[in-house]
């Protein structure tokens, strides 16, 4: 009996400028799989990086991790990756990216992976590459990017803003591997804040950077400041920044539900460029 060989297969060093192409295609929606590329994954992490290829071109690609994450994958490439991956299930903590995307990888795995945790099926994708002063907004003098040394004053709001989105804290036990994740961001210049008195206000992170984009992730102000209009000039500020220093594009995504949120990102000049899906396992 004949077997028809796979069009699915890891991608290799070889196939790096080739996949960061695949990625430009949408720098917004692709950003988080083209910063690990950039980071060395394809050398570091062999396997992570599955490739689609229709007649000798790669199409659709999908990193597998800790998330699973599609970069312009269509239902046939779907198909082929979930097939490849169904028994990555304990492996893996969620999968997110574009919507149409997500849901078509998540029709098939969820036969073999079964129910998720939560399905968070309506996040726009937002992006602006306008500063503050273009949109006519203030931005917060006192936003800047974090010092090395304010690692442990950084690190409380960090885990408090990962609990509240994701549901758990994001370490048991020793703290040695999430402060290490916590000052790696920082020492790339990748943490902004406001701190008063040793006390983290508010803090953002670039989560990935490549393709000429940045992606916003980590947004957190802290409880007895909410709901005094911050937040606005907060997150102008934080933009400003990472536009100048990170990235021409910054982005993120954020939950249908928080109107709040997508109203602050759209009075600074974010625009919906799109909308992710993400499952939590």
């Amino acid at each position: 009996m004949l077997r028809t060989q796979s069009p699915v297969r890891a991608l290799t060093t070889a196939d790096r400028d080739e996949a960061l192409d695949l990625c430009a295609q949408d720098p917004a929606a692709n950003v988080f799989v083209a910063a690990r590329i950039e980071e060395g994954a394809l050398r570091s992490s062999p396997g992570s990086l599955l490739g689609f290829r229709n007649d000798g071109r790669l199409r659709s690609m999908c990193w597998v991790s800790a998330n699973v994450v599609p970069v312009e994958c269509d239902s046939e490439a779907a198909e082929a990756f979930a097939a490849r991956i169904r028994r990555w299930h304990k492996g893996c903590a969620s999968i997110f990216g574009p919507s149409e995307q997500v849901l078509a990888l998540w029709q098939v795995l969820e036969h073999s992976w079964g129910r998720a945790r939560a399905v968070r099926a309506q996040q726009p994708l937002m992006a602006t590459a306008h500063a503050s002063d273009k949109v006519g907004v203030a931005a917060d003098p006192r936003v800047r990017f974090a010092r090395l040394e304010e690692v442990d004053i950084v690190m409380p709001a960090a885990a408090a803003m990962f609990t509240d989105e994701i549901g758990y804290p994001p370490y048991r036990g020793s703290s040695r591997g999430y402060r290490a994740l916590i000052a790696g961001l920082i020492a790339d210049r990748h943490t902004v804040v406001w701190v008063e008195n040793d006390e983290v206000l508010f803090k953002a992170d670039v989560g990935s950077a490549a393709v000429n984009a940045a992606q916003i992730q980590g947004v957190w102000l802290t409880p007895r400041l909410r709901g005094q209009g911050r937040s606005k000039a907060l997150m102008a500020a934080a933009t400003d920044l990472i536009l100048e220093h990170v990235a021409p594009l910054a982005t993120l995504y954020v939950n249908d539900f928080n109107g709040a949120a997508r109203a602050t990102y759209r009075a600074i000049g974010y625009r919906e460029v799109g909308v992710f899906t993400t499952i939590l396992l």
